[in-house]
């Protein structure tokens, strides 16, 4: 386990210092920043570091037509351009991601994925949000026209990055930035009930309420697991009874992680080595904030926070990333503390943004910090690392990539 990740020997806390605020260097000195200079360091860092994503994925790559996915292609970039606008206002952002996104559409044409992250939902879905921003109706028309021409193939998965879960997180993406009818309920009600059933289907009596496979393994986290698919479920319109199976199957997580603290790969899996978003504490202690903000009990609450401390002591990856990474890990502390209000858990998301802001650059051009096969992409690679400091502007705003709305 030791040789994933780094030890995390940063103070418990650090109070902020404006004597020696405009002196000093080294992480000690970062985390005594005062919140409003370190925000102006992390910005400058975060718009070059746009710039240089940009330049790769886009400016070198761009006649490039088999990289288009939100996790490791071309439309996380856009996705990327996308944040840039929302924090800085910056209609050359936009315009920029309209672009994008139009190459992502020609690319994803014959795609039989459906989903936000790795699908031709992603594409149209953030087109026809783009298209609104931009003023563009005619382009808003189109997309909105494709993502409805979508078709949920017969055999598909329930998971989040190539199944059902995916193409509902789509669907509630476009409700909250276009309108709550967009798509209508009928529409998600009926991908829902899929969901539900094919969770039953495979629980097992007196144990999880539901359960689901994705290549004859049942996981656990948030990319192709349990974690993942009720986190979508809980933005749904569930009948009691769905709730009680989202509740119980959150319980039985609860009850059957592993003696770290963390949480399982698998169902039965007793390893113990993942703290990523999308295996293990980090993307349960996402869906467990979500479940209290949903459900209002405490249980939920309690498990999210002890999730998180698994992150602090653990989730030093060797990774810059989203998925598995440093960035993706902070947003643990980054929910809870939009969830609470508690300055602890703001100071940790700031901790690990400030291990990336000393020597993140450094530890990447030596080979000891893993930036992935897609080293620009947003999931894997520097674009994850961007966003995560674009959102360390605005930590009440901040959001998972794709998976918080």
């Amino acid at each position: 386990m030791g040789n994933r990740h780094f030890p995390n020997e940063m103070p418990s806390f650090v109070e902020e210092d404006e004597a020696g605020a405009d002196s000093g260097s080294g992480l000690h000195h970062l985390l005594s920043l005062p919140y409003p200079k370190l925000a102006v360091k992390l910005l400058g860092v975060a718009l070059n570091l746009k710039q240089k994503v940009v330049e790769e994925t886009w400016v070198r790559k761009r006649r490039e037509e088999d990289g288009y996915t939100l996790y490791a292609g071309l439309l996380g970039t856009a996705f990327l351009l996308f944040k840039a606008y929302q924090v800085t206002d910056d209609r050359n952002d936009l315009s920029l991601c309209a672009e994008i996104i139009k190459a992502c559409d020609s690319a994803s044409t014959d795609s039989p994925n459906v989903t936000f992250v790795c699908g031709r939902a992603g594409v149209c879905a953030l087109g026809a949000v783009v298209a609104k921003l931009s003023g563009d109706e005619d382009m808003l028309n189109y997309y909105l026209s494709l993502f409805n021409d979508i078709r949920m193939p017969d055999q598909v998965p329930n998971e989040l990055l190539y199944g059902r879960a995916g193409y509902l997180w789509s669907c509630s993406f476009l409700n909250k930035h276009l309108g709550d009818r967009t798509i209508p309920s009928t529409k998600i009600d009926a991908v829902v009930k899929e969901v539900i059933s094919d969770g039953k289907r495979l629980s097992v009596e007196g144990s999880c309420p539901l359960m689901y496979e994705w290549f004859d393994e049942r996981y656990w986290g948030a990319a192709h697991g349990l974690a993942g698919i009720v986190h979508v479920l809980m933005d749904m319109e569930l009948n009691l009874e769905e709730q009680e199976c989202v509740k119980g199957t959150l319980r039985y997580m609860i009850e059957n992680r592993l003696p770290s603290g963390n949480y399982p790969l698998t169902e039965g899996d007793g390893a113990d080595g993942a703290v990523h978003w999308c295996h293990g504490a980090p993307g349960v202690a996402l869906t467990l904030t979500k479940a209290y903000q949903v459900f209002q009990e405490e249980e939920f609450l309690q498990a999210a926070a002890e999730a998180a401390e698994v992150v602090w002591n653990r989730g030093l990856l060797k990774r810059v990333g989203i998925c598995h990474g440093i960035s993706g890990n902070a947003y643990a502390f980054l929910s809870l503390y939009r969830l609470t209000g508690n300055a602890e858990h703001l100071y940790r998301a700031k901790a690990f943004a400030c291990f990336l802001l000393d020597g993140a650059e450094q530890l990447i051009a030596e080979g000891i910090l893993g930036v992935g096969d897609q080293p620009f992409s947003l999931f894997e690679g520097q674009a994850g690392w961007v966003y995560f400091f674009l959102d360390m502007l605005k930590p009440p705003e901040s959001r998972f990539p794709a998976y918080e709305l």
